[in-house]
């Protein structure tokens, strides 16, 4: 770690306060989450692709890309992605909430970073039981 001290003082001190200095809070960790279901995104993103392409392709690429995405392992990808697409997307919807400066008081920004996750995984879990309903 880069440190600097004033001379004579003989204390050393960090150049840039870093993340392990400060508690982890809840909008902290939010921001951290929008970035990373961002980047999941990019890889739902070609998994969509490949759907589509084989739904061009024909019947049995199509077959192959569904019995992929049926199998547990694709359920569970299509749940992460889900989640990730609805979390993002009500990320996004807290970010719109602060750029027309409401939500920055100390329990709003808790609220608002807490009813991401509740509401991201509620919207999810109905997702799938429709997803199940109409199939």
């Amino acid at each position: 770690m880069s440190t600097q001290s004033k001379p004579g003082s003989g204390v050393e001190r960090p150049l840039s306060p870093h993340l392990f200095i400060y508690a982890p809070s809840w909008t902290m960790v939010m921001s951290v989450v929008h970035r990373g279901t961002g980047a999941a995104l990019y890889f739902g993103t070609l998994l969509l692709a490949a759907w589509l392409i084989a739904v061009g392709a024909g019947k049995s690429s199509y077959d192959t890309v569904q019995w992929m995405f049926n199998s547990w392992l694709g359920q569970l990808v299509l749940l992460g992605f889900t989640w990730s697409l609805l979390c993002h997307l009500l990320g996004g919807i807290r970010f719109l909430i602060w750029d027309l400066v409401y939500g920055f008081g100390e329990k709003e920004r808790r609220w608002l970073a807490i009813g991401t996750y509740v509401l991201s995984g509620v919207l999810t879990v109905l997702v799938f039981i429709v997803g199940y309903i109409v199939k």
